[in-house]
């Protein structure tokens, strides 16, 4: 099973972007989708999650800004970025987990100019 991101880019700050990520049809039984970031240097860090039953979770960083949704029938997890801010430049993640097992997309960067 693989995870496909798509959407990062460069943007200004007050800017918007959109992540998107699809599982591969290999992949069943998805609880939890969400969203991780790692920026150079520092430890990769929670931006966003949300249950199969559409329950979401969000750093402090980023609520208010950012919104997670969720398309169970096409098992696709979007993160809406508003407001984004140079601190929010980093490598986004997605990930998804089943009962046993946890994958992760490859990456997509997101670059925030000031």
């Amino acid at each position: 099973g693989q995870l496909v991101e798509s959407g990062g880019g460069l943007v200004q700050a007050g800017g918007s972007l959109r992540l998107s990520c699809a599982a591969s049809g290999s992949i069943f039984s998805i609880n939890a989708m969400g969203w991780y970031r790692q920026a150079p240097g520092k430890q990769r860090e929670l931006v966003a999650t949300v249950t199969s039953g559409g329950r979401t979770n969000y750093a402090d960083s980023v609520k208010g800004r950012f919104t997670i949704s969720r398309d169970n029938a096409k098992n696709t997890v979007y993160l809406q970025m508003n407001d984004l801010k140079p601190d929010d430049t980093a490598v986004y993640y997605c990930n998804a987990r089943t009962g046993l097992l946890t994958f992760w997309g490859q990456g997509t960067q997101v670059t925030v100019s000031s």
